[in-house]
């Protein structure tokens, strides 16, 4: 359950240095990558300085003969270089023929491009395109000449192979291979290394890569992971890019090596064959030097898009920034940047995994966000172990335990060390425990007991704060404080998870967001009490009620019995809140009395009952008190002189910006999360019968989705960090190890030090950030505060970025104790490769109300509902359009698609809506939606329900998420026929979730 590498990879530390088992960034060695550096320009011929030892005079000779060879061999190109070259050969017109360089640095392995970011002996780098920082803790600082990119006229095609979208500009060949030719001869103030530019003679040189992205997931058993070869050329002042890419899809090694050839391994490559070449000074050239014809002779089409020329010294695309490509049905593309934002470096690695995707059959590349949810539930102090309610399918009355402990035993094999007390714990982690399948879990007296399967005796060991003992159903409980409260509780986690698939989701429209964990989110305050003793008295009345006849009859031989008090230790808090929930279960009578229990009296009956315990027994309520202040009685409940903490979620703005807060359940955790995608995500369509040992909980799709994360870093915009304290993650992110961020502000260590000085900014921020900026202020080198974004034209750039380690391999422990779990629920070895398929497709929409921007009208586009759901001709149309509503990190409204991926698509988008409905159809799964930025024109609700989607769906079963069942029993409504400015709408194929408080599926996450 370690990380999957790539084939013919050793180590992540050399293919994008991370740690072998996953986790953060490994500290490069300095010392090892100069030497390298040192050793690869002295066989290139440059005039190096000294290393320190005698390694560059011993081997001198042994450079004159490798610089002699490389002469000798000079048109002799490695195996991707000539697949490039063959291809480019017999496109371009001979007397237009482009050649590849066959003399560039190679950057062989990871780290290299950003020891070549920096001078040798400083750590600041300036050129026309970027300014660089090298900061404390190996971390780098790297901010373009342009803080965004811009999606408007940007992308051209050449005139060639497949036929050229209608939001492209066509471009003849003869200009494209003038543009080509171009990019490799960048002038030497962009050519030259940063590494040397305070020598003497500093070198200039173009750098290469070699990339092998992900196309498609493997399907163990059925067919291998498919992938296919990039190569990257920049000129020597844009290396940085390089650093940039690398850290994202892994260095892929030396391509003069048999073992890095992509043609030798038939197993894995998709055949197909991509190349990128960084030119930004292209902005510079004439359309009349490129060929373009002079409008006069141009078509109607050339002048509407502008592909010719009036004057002679009219720039190509006006001088802006662009991309033009050249690609054919054979899968190859080769394609010029002329910008060095790093975005355009990834989103172009983007376009050709998604047009060898096409090309290669089955696979799709897919914009998508996604994340394995797992539903859990705070079981308070005590867990007596039920088979029942250890799955999200709960059976409609007991069932016989069929997971054991010697069976589970059988199933870790090796993995675990078995104890004579009769459980066992796992040898990779050991703070997880397997226990037999009765087990009884107290706080209280610190204990769990169970029964040794092996002597029948029955065992007690103690219980351990932040450890996990798991069921052999895979049911996980962990022993957690509160994060508010002086309090200890029993988190339960399922075993299953619910794999949530936010495809064909848009720019801002919550792709990170729906694997990020809503415990940020959630805000923690006391439980109100009104008149105390009139309260109390009508929580007693509630208490004490009989419900032994609340059932209707033909239920009764389902349910457990009803007559255990509400205070018994034999009910959980989450029976004593469905008790206390108006239910189809229940009688008439019981639901009404349900209807009228106020909502502030509900909430105190839950906290009551978390809290209780057995030695209170009758004499409960005088442990629940309020105090009393100036002689009047006090409204916040306390137990036993502490103040009882209820857990709160904000959902959305009221009008003048003030937060809608509402009550979460008490027994509501956030789900644990596996993020699984996040922007670039490869999938496959199976048969469900080619993954085998899947659960019941599939049984409904005929075909599954499998898909899988094409990043080992994620680009992520930090919207919230600008706020010290709010997001944490990217605070614990931002103040690690190796650290690549763009558009952040460098800081001084004069200027640091008075921020930490600042008592209502620094204080907000989390421990990991205050270390990291206090430090900063020590070390003398400038440093970043994850608050303090980029100024541009004196205003806070509002796309400041960073490479976030992904976190399913930062956070290793978390996927292998999800895998754990699912193993054991599902009976399969842990020698099978554990598959998760997709479970719910939950698009996201990016809204926004009326806006300007520099002064210009922006147009609203808000249309779309919290959760939004559209049957597949409806869902199809919505993704043909692919509106989008203004994002942070693109220049303006409706600019950006999502599955026809807009601008970022080298053929029609048709491809893609064919794969996309061609999968619809094969799993049967329905299309949802959700909202971010804006519901209407009135209400802002930012990324919250991005966040609390997933709550909803892992707590859901598969019949409860399908469309049919939702609209059947009303918890969707329908969005009518309506008439607007004299036209008639018609809405009868929309359904947006119906939201009333206490009806599920919300009553299962708030009060």
């Amino acid at each position: 359950m370690s990380v999957t590498l790539p084939p013919g990879v050793e180590s992540l530390e050399s293919y994008c240095g991370l740690h072998k088992e996953g986790g953060q960034a490994v500290k490069l060695d300095k010392d090892l990558l100069r030497k390298v550096i040192a050793i690869k320009l002295a066989a290139a011929g440059f005039e190096v300085k000294s290393t320190g030892d005698d390694l560059l005079n011993v081997a001198s000779d042994l450079f004159r003969v490798y610089r002699e060879q490389s002469r000798l061999l000079e048109s002799h190109l490695c195996p991707i270089d000539q697949r490039i070259q063959d291809f480019l050969n017999s496109v371009l017109p001979p007397e237009e023929a482009v050649n590849l360089p066959s003399r560039t640095l190679g950057v062989d392995r990871y780290g290299l491009a950003r020891e070549l970011s920096f001078p040798d002996n400083g750590n600041e780098f300036k050129n026309s395109e970027i300014t660089s920082h090298r900061l404390s803790n190996g971390q780098v600082l790297h901010n373009p000449l342009a803080d965004k990119r811009t999606t408007s006229g940007v992308f051209h095609v050449a005139d060639y192979g497949l036929p050229v979208p209608a939001d492209k500009i066509a471009v003849p060949l003869v200009a494209y291979a003038r543009l080509l030719k171009k990019a490799f001869e960048p002038p030497e103030d962009l050519n030259t290394l940063p590494y040397t530019a305070n020598w003497e003679k500093p070198a200039s040189s173009m750098v290469s890569l070699q990339l092998r992205p992900l196309v498609c997931p493997e399907i163990p058993g059925v067919s291998p992971e498919k992938r296919l070869e990039v190569r990257f050329f920049v000129p020597g002042g844009c290396v940085a890019n390089l650093d940039f890419v690398e850290s994202i899809f892994g260095n892929a090694g030396d391509p003069n090596l048999p073992e890095c050839d992509a043609g030798l391994d038939t197993e894995h490559w998709t055949g197909t064959t991509g190349c990128v070449v960084l030119a930004p000074h292209l902005r510079k050239c004439l359309k009349k030097d490129l060929g373009l014809p002079h409008v006069s002779e141009a078509t109607e089409l050339q002048k509407a898009k502008g592909v010719c020329w009036t004057n002679e010294d009219e720039l190509y695309n006006n001088g802006k920034p662009f991309k033009i490509t050249m690609r054919d049905a054979r899968g190859i593309m080769v394609t010029i940047l002329a910008d060095n934002y790093f975005g355009y470096c990834k989103k172009e690695t983007k376009t050709q995994i998604g047009l060898t995707a096409n090309v290669f059959g089955l696979a799709e590349e897919e914009h998508a966000g996604g994340a394995l949810a797992f539903k859990a539930v705070n079981l308070g102090e005590h867990l007596s172990s039920n088979p029942r309610y250890m799955q999200i399918l709960v059976p409609d009355k007991e069932v016989k335990n069929t997971h054991l402990y010697d069976d589970a035993i059988k199933l870790l094999g090796d993995n675990v060390t078995p104890h004579p007390e009769g459980y066992a714990t796992d040898k990779k982690y050991n703070d997880i425990h397997i226990l037999p399948e009765d087990f009884d879990i107290n706080l209280q007296t610190q204990k769990v007991k169970f029964t040794n399967t092996k002597t029948g005796k029955v065992e007690t060991i103690r219980v351990l704060p932040n450890h996990t003992y798991v069921h052999p159903s895979g049911y996980k409980v962990r022993v957690e404080r509160h994060p508010t409260a002086p309090k200890w509780r029993l988190i339960g986690t399922l075993a299953e998870p619910c794999f949530c698939h936010k495809p064909s989701t848009v720019s801002g429209g919550g792709k990170s967001e729906i694997s990020k964990s809503l415990e940020d989110a959630v805000i923690y305050g006391p439980i109100f009490i009104g008149d105390y003793e009139e309260d109390m008295k009508l929580v007693e009345t509630i208490v004490n009620r009989d419900y032994s006849n609340c059932l209707l009859p033909e239920y009764k031989p389902y349910r457990s019995d009803q007559s255990r008090p509400i205070l018994s230790t034999s009910r959980t808090l989450g029976s004593v809140i469905k008790l206390l929930t108006p239910d189809e279960i229940y009688t008439q009578e019981h639901n009404d009395f349900c209807e009228k229990i106020p909502n502030h009296i509900r909430a105190i009956i839950f906290a009551i009952k978390s809290n209780y315990n057995e030695d209170m027994g009758k004499e409960w309520k005088k442990y629940f008190t309020v105090d009393i202040t100036n002689g009047v009685p006090g409204h916040e409940l306390k137990f036993k002189d502490r103040h009882i903490v209820g857990s709160y979620l904000r959902v959305g703005f009221w009008k003048d910006g003030i937060w809608r807060n509402f009550k979460l359940r008490q027994d509501f955790i956030s789900a644990d999360k596996v993020q699984m995608e996040d922007d670039i995500t490869a999938s496959v369509v199976v048969p469900k019968e080619q993954l085998p040992g899947l659960p019941k909980e599939y049984e409904k799709y005929p075909s599954l989705k499998v898909s899988q994360n094409c990043e080992w870093r994620l680009f992520q915009r930090p919207d919230d960090a600008i706020h010290p304290g709010y997001d944490k993650q990217t605070e614990k992110d931002m103040s690690e190890e190796g650290l690549f961020c763009s558009n952040f502000q460098p800081i001084a260590p004069e200027e640091m030090k008075e921020l930490t000085q600042e008592l209502y900014f620094y204080d907000l921020f989390t421990t990991p950030m205050q270390e990291h900026m206090k430090a900063a202020a020590e070390s003398g080198e400038n440093n970043i505060c994850s608050a303090k974004p980029r100024l541009v034209d004196g205003k806070p750039t509002k796309n400041p970025r960073y490479l976030q380690v992904r976190p399913d391999v930062s956070n290793p422990k978390d996927r292998y104790l999800a895998e754990f779990g699912s193993r054991l629920y599902r009976r399969m070895p842990f020698d099978q490769k554990c598959v998760f398929p997709v479970a719910g497709v939950l698009g996201g929409r990016r809204n926004n109300p009326p806006d300007e921007l520099n002064g210009a009208k922006i147009r609203p586009l808000c249309v779309f509902n919290p959760i939004h759901y559209q049957e597949l001709p409806e869902l199809l149309m919505d993704y043909v359009t692919c509106v989008t509503g203004k994002s942070p990190s693109t220049t303006g409204a409706g600019s950006e698609g999502a599955l026809s991926k807009g601008p970022f698509n080298a053929i029609g988008a048709t491809a893609d809506l064919n794969n996309m409905l061609i999968s619809m159809i094969l799993t049967d799964y329905g299309g949802f939606s959700s909202a971010a930025g804006w519901i209407g024109p009135n209400y802002r609700v930012d990324h919250d329900i991005s966040l609390l989607i997933p709550e909803l769906w892992c707590r859901m079963t598969p019949q409860e998420r399908d469309p049919k069942f939702l609209i059947d029993n009303g918890y969707l409504e329908p969005v009518e026929d309506f008439e607007y400015e004299g036209r008639s709408i018609p809405g009868e194929y929309s359904f947006v979730l119906f939201c009333k408080l206490r009806v599920w599926p919300l009553s299962s996450v708030f009060d």
